[in-house]
C-alpha cells in the first residue's frame, strides 16, 4: 500500500493523470469505491460527479468489489463456438448471479471476457489466476465445488 499511496502522491494535482490513478487503485483495492472517487476528486481538484463520470465511462473500472474468487469466463470466437455461453449459464446457475455480479457471501464474482487466449483449450474459464480448460458441465462444477470447499479465510 505504501508504494501505492506514494505513486498517487507523486500523480496528484495534474489531471491528466487521473485514469493512471484510478487504475493504481483499482490494481490495490480491485474495485474502485466511492471513498475512492471522493479522494481521487480531492486530489486532482475536481468533482467527485467528474471522476464518477471517468469511472463509467471505461468499461476497465470496476465500482464492485470483486469476490474472493474472480471468474472470467472467456467468450472468444473459439471458446464462444465450443460453448462459454452454456459454461456461464451453468456458473450463473449455481452461484446464483449473473455476469459482473457477487455472491452475497464474497465468495464468487463473474464476468464474461473477449479472450483469455487459451483458444486451443476452448471453452475456457479463469478463477484468479488459474486457467481451466476444455470444459464440459460435469468439469466446470467440479471446479466451482472445490472452491467452495476451501477455507474462508485467506
Amino acid at each position: 500500500m505504501e508504494s501505492t499511496l506514494q505513486k498517487l502522491d507523486e500523480l496528484k494535482g495534474d489531471r491528466s493523470n487521473v485514469i493512471k490513478a484510478l487504475q493504481l487503485i483499482q490494481v490495490h483495492e480491485g474495485f474502485i469505491s466511492d471513498t475512492s472517487i471522493r479522494e481521487v476528486a480531492e486530489a486532482f481538484s475536481m468533482p467527485a460527479v467528474e471522476v464518477e463520470g471517468i469511472v463509467s465511462f471505461y468499461a476497465q473500472f470496476k465500482r464492485n468489489q470483486p469476490g474472493k474468487y474472480m471468474i472470467s469466463v472467456c467468450d472468444g470466437t473459439a471458446c464462444h463456438i465450443k460453448g462459454s455461453p452454456q459454461v456461464l449459464h451453468w456458473i450463473s446457475d449455481e452461484l446464483g448471479i449473473g455476469d459482473e455480479e457477487t455472491s452475497d457471501d464474497g465468495l464468487f464474482s463473474i464476468e464474461r471476457v473477449a479472450c483469455l487466449g487459451c483458444c486451443s483449450l476452448a471453452p475456457v474459464m479463469k478463477i484468479n489466476d488459474e486457467i481451466y480448460g476444455q470444459l464440459n458441465r460435469k468439469k466446470t462444477m467440479k471446479i466451482l465445488k472445490q472452491y467452495q470447499k476451501e477455507p474462508a479465510n485467506d
